[in-house]
Formats: structure tokens, C-alpha cells, sequence
């Protein structure tokens, strides 16, 4: 049988949109979201088990994780467009938006500092804390901190940074030293506390302690996902399928103690160590509506531009509208 040349066209045409009919949505529907974050960071954790597991591409989305020596110089590529998204707290958000930037947030992790003592130390309340040698971590305006010399203040009259010998540096280092007994009491991230209490410290108060006691309702993030509202309102399949991709990987992470094994060398932890980490990691899994912490946030927001001041939070009286995402709020 003949078949002309238009005949032909034709069937050609039907078999390729045959062909394209054929294949999976979600072919055409993968949105490339480049994150940035510390090579060793603990977000590397989620990521890691997001990216293990495909639930990138479960959501749409495929993720690229692209590593960075220091916090700021993720920021720094962020703020210029070189990557989508990065991780840091809700305090640079504020202030960058009060500043004119279109930067928000969706929460990743309550988890914070605390003050570590060595079981055997006789210190026991904030108040001992008074003509002790402390070294904090993360620098004079750490937020956490921040919220543990105003819960001093409030509740002992004490201002640590005048009566006590406040000794500054890296978190490893920091570290080091309260194992060395060259330091009373320390207050570090969150993950070294962590392995501190692996290995004979324990809790003296923690910085979400301070926080609620200062007036938050509950846990607030100390961390979150960081975006531009202009790229998330171009690219809304993106974000969502980001969040919902990093919910899943934190539920795994909640519910599985072998994925926590599989983990160990990322980690760089094992037995009590890694257990310990485990537990902290899951109890700073936000599992409240973000709107609370958003109120939360504004309250601490006084409490830490007071004792901060423009240093911390530059000339804004109030935490900047729109800091966590608004999408998230309704």
C-alpha cells in the first residue's frame, strides 16, 4: 500500500507524541534545586538519607548538594543567586530582610546549645556559674548565648560576661578543653553537647530552656531553610517538594536506628556516641504549626536585640515580617 508524503508526516507525528505519552510525568516535571551547606555540617546527615533513599526524585525534584568551607560563604552565594538554598538561623533571615533582601525561612531543627559541667562538678544551678572560667562557642552574639545571660540576668542578677572568665572559640577546641578540665562549664552546639554527654557530662541548662522560660510557648527552630521568596514564588513545585522530600528524610531518621548505622561514618560516632546523637538529633525535629514559632521568634526577638543590640540584629525594633515563609503560615 501507498502512503503519501504527507501520510507519512502524519504517522510520524502520532508516534511521537505516542512516545511522549508514554513516558513518566515526572520526566518532565524534575525541578533542579541546588543546596549549600557545610561539608561536615550536621545538615549533611538529612541530606545524605534524602538523596540515599530518592526521595528527591520521589518529589519531583532532583537535588544538588554542593559543599562550602564556611557558613559565610554559603551565604554569600546565596545572596547572589549561585545556589537556591542554604541552612542558617531565623535572626540573618530577619536581618537581612529588614535590610531590603527578600530572604525567608522554613524551619529545619530545634535543636541548640546548652551549658555541659562533668557529672562530678559541683556546679548545679546558673547561679554557680558566678567566678567560673566558661567557654562558649559560636562567638559573643551565639544566640543561645545570648538567651542564657538573660535568663542569668533575670533569674540571679548575674551578668556573666562581667563575673566570670568568658573564654571564646571553635566548638572542637571548646570541646577539648572541658575534657582537659582547663574549663568549668562550656556552652557549645548542639552536636558537641552531644558527644559531651557521651562522655561524662551532663546538661547544667540548656538554651531552649532559657528560651522558654523567656517567654516562648515551645520549641522555636534554631535553623531553618533558607530561599529567596522571588525564586520559590517562580518555583513553588520546587520548594514544596523539597520540604516535603526533607520531611521524609527526618521520619526515616526518626523511626530507624539502622539508618542511623548506615550513617556512623558520616557521623563520625558510634555506640553511646552515636546514640546520643541519634536522640538530640530527633528532639529537635520541629513538630509544631510553623505560625507558633514564628510568634515564638518575634517574643525572643526582643530578648536578643536587647542584649545584643544593633551588632546583632542591626536598627530593627521588631523581627521582620515575612521571615518564615509565608506560604507556611497560612
Amino acid at each position: 500500500m501507498m502512503i503519501s508524503r504527507r501520510g507519512m508526516l502524519h504517522l510520524a507525528a502520532l508516534a511521537t507524541v505516542a512516545i511522549l505519552a508514554s513516558r513518566p510525568v515526572t520526566a518532565f516535571a524534575t525541578a533542579k534545586v541546588r543546596i549549600g551547606v557545610l561539608k561536615f555540617g550536621t545538615v549533611s546527615w538529612a541530606l545524605d538519607t534524602l538523596k540515599q533513599h530518592k526521595f528527591d526524585a520521589a518529589n519531583g525534584i532532583d537535588l544538588e548538594i554542593i559543599y562550602f568551607a564556611g557558613e559565610d560563604a554559603t551565604n554569600v552565594a546565596m545572596l547572589a543567586g549561585a545556589i537556591d538554598m542554604i541552612v542558617t538561623d531565623w535572626l540573618w533571615v530577619s536581618r537581612q530582610r529588614s535590610e531590603g533582601s527578600d530572604v525567608t525561612l522554613a524551619p529545619y531543627s530545634t535543636a541548640v546549645g546548652a551549658i555541659m559541667v562533668k557529672q562530678e562538678s559541683p556546679i548545679r544551678t546558673i547561679a554557680d556559674l558566678k567566678g567560673k572560667k566558661i567557654g562558649v562557642a559560636g562567638g559573643p552574639l551565639d544566640k543561645s548565648w545570648l538567651l542564657i545571660q538573660a535568663l542569668a540576668r533575670r533569674d540571679h542578677g548575674l551578668d556573666l560576661p562581667a563575673t566570670s572568665d568568658i573564654v571564646f572559640g571553635a566548638p572542637p577546641l571548646i570541646s577539648e578543653k572541658a575534657i582537659q578540665g582547663e574549663l568549668d562549664a562550656v556552652l557549645n552546639f548542639w552536636h558537641f553537647c552531644a558527644r559531651l554527654e557521651a562522655n561524662g557530662f551532663r546538661r547544667l541548662v540548656g538554651a531552649e530552656d532559657a528560651a522558654r522560660a523567656l517567654g516562648a510557648s515551645g520549641a522555636v527552630s534554631a535553623l531553618g531553610y533558607v530561599f529567596h521568596d522571588k525564586w520559590a514564588n517562580e518555583n513553588p513545585d520546587a520548594v514544596r517538594g523539597f520540604l516535603k522530600a526533607s520531611a521524609q528524610a527526618r521520619d526515616l531518621l526518626t523511626r530507624s536506628d539502622d539508618e542511623w548505622l548506615r550513617l556512623a561514618p558520616i557521623v563520625r560516632a558510634e555506640g553511646e556516641e552515636l546514640a546520643k546523637l541519634r536522640d538530640r538529633y530527633r528532639e529537635g525535629i520541629p513538630r509544631r504549626p510553623v505560625a507558633e514559632e514564628a510568634a515564638d521568634a518575634g517574643r525572643l526577638y526582643h530578648v536578643l536585640a536587647e542584649i545584643g543590640g544593633e551588632k546583632l540584629v542591626g536598627s530593627a525594633p521588631e523581627m521582620a515580617p515575612g521571615t518564615f515563609w509565608q506560604e507556611l503560615l497560612k
